[in-house]
């Protein structure tokens, strides 16, 4: 029994070393991948800077990786918390979403935040969590952010 317990040990080991020659994508697009979907919701300079502390790792094409996400399997883990993320709202694709999907998004994020879905626990645990301040801006500019699609909406009849 200690020979077969030995033996899936070190095929483990030696998985574990292999796995860290083998790399998820990096996700890293650059400043200009949000730049589209700051210029048209105008966050504050406070905004932008919760927006890029607890969303656009995930949330954009402008991932800022951690030293241990050169880590196996921690980098595989981190790379599918990003295309889940970015599945679900990609500030990057800012300018393809309809006007619809751009007021439901913006809507989306205060309903993630009020009940405790975003940011993750598991991002928090490293990132810290959003203050109750942090939160308030966070939902005022959202609101303002939003009247003009609302409005554009009910122009358009939709």
């Amino acid at each position: 029994m200690k020979r077969i317990i030995k033996w899936i040990l070190r095929i483990a080991l030696l998985a574990l070393i292999v796995i860290q020659f083998i790399r998820p994508e990096k996700n890293n697009g650059g400043y200009e991948s949000v730049k589209a979907f700051e210029t048209e919701t105008k966050p504050s300079v406070k905004v932008a800077g919760i927006l890029k502390t607890y969303c656009y790792d995930c949330h954009s094409d402008q991932t800022q990786y951690p030293w241990y996400a050169e880590v196996a399997p921690i980098s595989y883990w981190l790379d599918d918390h990003v295309r889940h993320g970015k599945g679900e709202f990609n500030v990057s694709k800012w300018e393809s979403y309809s006007v619809k999907k751009k007021d439901h998004k913006l809507e989306e994020i205060i309903e993630e935040v009020k009940e405790g879905h975003m940011p993750l626990d598991s991002y928090t645990w490293i990132h810290g969590t959003l203050t109750e301040e942090e939160k308030k801006d966070l939902f005022l500019w959202v609101d303002l952010a939003r009247l003009s699609y609302q409005e554009e909406l009910k122009v358009s009849g939709n």
